[in-house]
């Protein structure tokens, strides 16, 4: 064993491993994003799309000037309803979050695929400003056909009611049959006195 890490290259790949893990817990700002979009058909032929982007610093120093930019809802496809496309914060603290939403309305059908939002901050370091992305959006079906949901199935119950009302009622009578009352437990008890 101790053969094995005098060699020079395990001992390369120790030390190699020893100063990345150093020089990634440094002193920057680590952002991540995530973006979620829903959909709510308030009536027919009208579907808005409800976007949420999260923006955490899960780094060790604070993100400053940080700006989220998501212009990538076509036109012709969708309408500003409430927000902003972007949004803008002067700074961004280690371990914080911020939130950004905006609403739009469909004008189209059709499958709709979204692009990840862009975030760009500054760090007191570095003269260049640094760029995130957040998580893409799952594929969106805008103003589809979806057939009414039914909530329970009212057919199962009227076939089969009767029957599931006897084995409920049959699985009562053993469970009551098989667990002892609290009276012959007590005079168990008192028996054996």
């Amino acid at each position: 064993m101790a053969r094995l890490f005098g060699t020079p290259l395990i001992k390369a790949l120790i030390a190699f491993l020893l100063i990345s893990a150093a020089t990634a817990t440094g002193d920057a700002p680590f952002i991540l994003a995530h973006k979620k979009a829903s959909l709510t058909r308030l009536k027919s032929g009208v579907e808005r799309v409800s976007v949420s982007i999260d923006i955490y610093n899960q780094g060790f120093s604070t993100a400053y000037d940080v700006n989220v930019v998501d212009d990538y809802w076509p036109q012709d496809v969708f309408d500003i309803v409430s927000g902003n496309t972007s949004q803008t914060w002067e700074r961004l603290d280690a371990g914080a979050l911020v939130s950004h939403s905006f609403e739009l309305e469909a004008k189209k059908q059709g499958m709709f695929y979204g692009a990840p939002a862009v975030i760009t901050f500054r760090i007191p370091t570095k003269a260049a400003l640094q760029q995130a992305y957040s998580t893409p959006i799952l594929p969106l079906d805008v103003l589809a056909e979806r057939p009414p949901e039914k909530k329970f199935e009212w057919r199962l119950l009227a076939k089969y009611g009767s029957q599931i009302s006897v084995v409920s009622i049959v699985g009562l009578f053993i469970y009551l049959i098989v667990t002892p009352s609290k009276s012959s437990a007590g005079k168990a008890s008192k028996k054996k006195r």
